[in-house]
């Protein structure tokens, strides 16, 4: 799109081959692509009505903006794009660009001489004021403006990209027609598509001002909402490289090459583009004209925060703390109260590990307000939520506060924020264990989307907070067992969001998790174990706690155990308490495993105890389970089915599949060791609960497909039936139990012992 050849295109910047250095000095030029878009405007004002039709027409109105603002593109794409809204009037093209090109030079001028008859008459076919009408009075200029040597040069450059365009289209015939010939060469034929897509992009002469500034736009745009349907990082580099070798200065480049080397996690590369952006800046003067003697230091108190911004990005905290406190130097110097509050943000960002953050962001919202900054102030709510939730503050004040920042997203139509609320209220109801909820938050986002897309024609919205919901409704339904659902959504999210994209680490580790998760069910701890690395590459904590799971999964406890020790002291100093909660659950497993329930029980308590603090309703739904094993291995199951009672509600609610059987399973022991001292009749009712329980239990783990805990209820279903004399059923039990037990080999754990 940028390259240059001199032989191909005319440029009259260019004196002996030499580009000025300041090639947008003029507005515009003509090239033999804009020869060509003028010539379908001619002959869409000289078709009558009657031959194209209103729906054709309106194809081509949509058509001519990109061609117009577009860089400029081969022959036979011109040619394809025409032919897609109108094949007639793509035919007339085809013939009245021909028959110039093999003509002389004075069909071309006759050409621009009429095309002043445009604007004449009492109603004429364009206005003046129009797009059209400038593009066509832009063109009617800058050709008038030419000498004879360079109209000569024009007019061979509208031959050769005639040429060009020929041989092109014998070339897509000839594949046609050998991909008709042989299907099995399909894929090679659309890797050849590709790779002359990003020819004719490279093909193109210099951009003028307004194609720049266009592609600029949109370029930054598409990162920032749809990064698919952006020039891969590489291309879109290139290009850039292109556009700055002709106007070095061009500060809105540097600063999207800031953004593209952000995308493939370059911190050299991105801070030396975002010091070129502000120098530019500062040397083309465009920040003084706008600002008088202000826009110097505007620039560079602004260029201080974005360093800022960069460093914290890439975990340079130091330097990044460097970096804001010259911003906020230059900005008290400058008086600068917008800079300063961004600054204030940016404090709070560095700072939130600290016990006494909240009170920096509650005075950063407090100021944001009073400046009028809703973004600033939505963002601040935001954060001051997620704070509260993490220290355990009830959900209907941070519903109520996130109601507050959503009347200030609709109200300065943020719609972004409306997106980040959203997928803050889908983490939040998770967190508290309100899977219910938080699918519907999930789905909502989905749906206004859609709606959205439906509606204005919008790209698609693949920014942070739509990949966070989307993967959160792939683990939701993974929870359910609905692992076709969930790998249909890690499809859609692994389309939208590449695994070069800035957001594809989101679904790489939920896509681990699940993974993980479905090994660890079936008992394939070899498996699970190789996933580990994943995850560990992706998140520490998470992947240090994985690693614990499966090595207790394989009775190495001792080194479980040291694991466990270690991540505890870790999240205890982080604050992580989620985590803290379930190390703690983990810890007590193990302690039972090996015997030693009443050391569990202090581990369990503590677990419960800051479960309720921070209310983590499902967490200590899943405490009071465990509190009512251990309970049940020290032989009092009448208390143990009293404490089931209080958490088997909200797991059957909202909890995950595997929750639910091993809730009911629990029940079942809990029944049958409760009916030891029962008479004849009423042990034998109550054995016959502790079946039913045990039939749903094993319908619950057959979702997830978890063949182990299958087993166990099987060989307890067949020492219950044999109890009741129903020697049929048993033998159905034994004989499944059998089969599972020789395709899993016991570990040496008693089954007692295994919730």
């Amino acid at each position: 799109m940028a390259s240059v050849h001199e032989s191909l295109y005319f440029n009259p910047m260019m004196t002996n081959g030499v580009v000025h250095a300041n090639v947008f000095g003029i507005k515009d030029w003509v090239t033999p692509y804009k020869i060509a878009v003028l010539v379908l405007l001619n002959e869409m004002g000289r078709t009558g009505e009657a031959a194209v039709s209103l729906m054709e027409r309106r194809r081509l109105n949509q058509l001519l903006l990109p061609l117009l603002q577009g860089p400029d593109i081969t022959l036979s794409k011109l040619y394809k794009l025409i032919e897609e809204s109108c094949p007639q009037l793509a035919n007339s093209v085809q013939i009245r660009i021909k028959l110039m090109a093999e003509g002389e030079l004075k069909d071309m001028e006759q050409f621009f001489d009429d095309l002043s008859d445009s604007f004449s008459g009492t109603e004429p076919e364009v206005h003046k004021t129009s797009v059209v009408g400038l593009f066509l009075r832009h063109m009617i200029l800058a050709y008038s403006k030419l000498s004879f040597s360079q109209v000569f040069k024009l007019y061979t450059a509208l031959q050769q990209y005639f040429q060009n365009g020929e041989k092109k289209a014998v070339e897509d015939a000839d594949m046609e027609l050998a991909s008709r010939e042989e299907g099995e060469r399909k894929m090679e034929k659309e890797e050849l598509d590709v790779s002359i897509r990003e020819e004719e992009v490279s093909c193109s002469g210099p951009l003028s001002q307004k194609q720049a500034e266009f592609f600029l736009s949109q370029q930054a745009s598409l990162l920032k909402n749809d990064e698919t349907k952006a020039l891969t990082p590489a291309s879109l580099q290139k290009e850039l490289n292109n556009l700055l070798k002709f106007n070095p200065d061009f500060a809105e480049a540097h600063y999207l090459s800031y953004l593209n080397n952000l995308r493939v996690q370059d911190v050299f590369s991105s801070t030396h583009s975002l010091l070129h952006y502000f120098d530019r800046l500062i040397l083309t003067g465009a920040e003084s004209k706008s600002n008088g003697e202000e826009g110097y230091g505007r620039s560079l108190r602004y260029a201080a925060l974005n360093l800022a911004a960069l460093h914290c990005r890439f975990g340079h905290y130091q330097q990044a703390e460097l970096a804001l406190q010259e911003a906020i130097r230059i900005a008290q110097e400058s008086n600068d109260h917008v800079c300063l509050q961004h600054c204030l943000s940016w404090l709070y960002v560095l700072g939130q590990k600290r016990s006494d953050s909240y009170v920096l962001l509650e005075h950063s919202v407090k100021k944001a307000v009073h400046f009028g900054l809703p973004y600033l102030a939505s963002l601040g709510i935001q954060s001051l939520v997620q704070q509260r939730a993490f220290a355990g503050k009830t959900a209907n004040k941070l519903m109520d506060a996130l109601k507050d920042s959503d009347l200030l997203h609709w109200k300065h139509s943020l719609s972004e924020l409306i997106d980040i609320s959203i997928a803050q209220k889908t983490a939040i109801w998770r967190l508290y264990g309100r899977s219910t909820m938080a699918l519907q938050q999930a789905q909502m986002l989905l749906s206004m989307n859609s709606l959205e897309a439906a509606n204005a024609g919008a790209q698609q919205n693949n920014t942070e907070s739509f990949a966070v919901a989307l993967c959160h409704l792939a683990e939701l339904h993974a929870e359910q067992g609905c692992f076709a659902a969930a790998s249909e959504v890690l499809k859609h999210l692994k389309e939208r969001f590449p695994p070069n994209s800035q957001h594809a680490q989101l679904w790489m580790l939920c896509d681990q998790k699940i993974q993980f998760d479905r090994a660890m069910h079936d008992g394939k701890y070899h498996l699970a174990d190789s996933l580990v690395t994943g995850i560990t590459a992706l998140n520490s904590i998470e992947g240090v706690y994985r690693k614990a799971v499966v090595l207790q999964a394989q009775n190495q406890m001792s080194e479980a155990h040291k694991l466990l020790q270690k991540l505890l002291i870790h999240c205890q100093k982080i604050r992580n308490t989620e985590m803290v909660i379930s190390v703690l659950l983990s810890v007590a497993e193990l302690y039972w495993q090996s015997s030693s329930p009443t050391i569990a029980l202090p581990v369990l308590l503590q677990a419960l105890a800051l479960s309720k603090e921070y209310r983590l309703q499902y967490l200590a739904s899943e405490t009071v389970l465990n509190l009512a094993f251990a309970q049940l291995i020290l032989g009092i199951p009448e208390q143990a089915l009293s404490l089931l009672h209080m958490a088997i509600e909200p797991i059957l609610a909202d909890g995950a599949v595997l929750d639910k059987g091993r809730a009911m399973f629990l029940v079942a022991k809990c029944q049958v060791a409760s009916a030891a001292s029962y008479d004849p009749l009423k042990k034998a009712e109550a054995v016959e609960a502790a079946i039913e329980n045990l039939n749903e239990a094993k319908n619950y783990f057959a979702k997830v497909d978890c063949k182990e805990r299958i087993r166990d209820v099987v060989y307890f279903q067949a020492r219950l039936y044999h109890t009741l004399g129903r020697t049929q059923e048993r033998n159905r039990c034994a004989m499944l139990f059998r089969q599972l037990h020789q395709e899993l080999p016991s570990h040496g754990v008693p089954l007692i012992n295994h919730l």
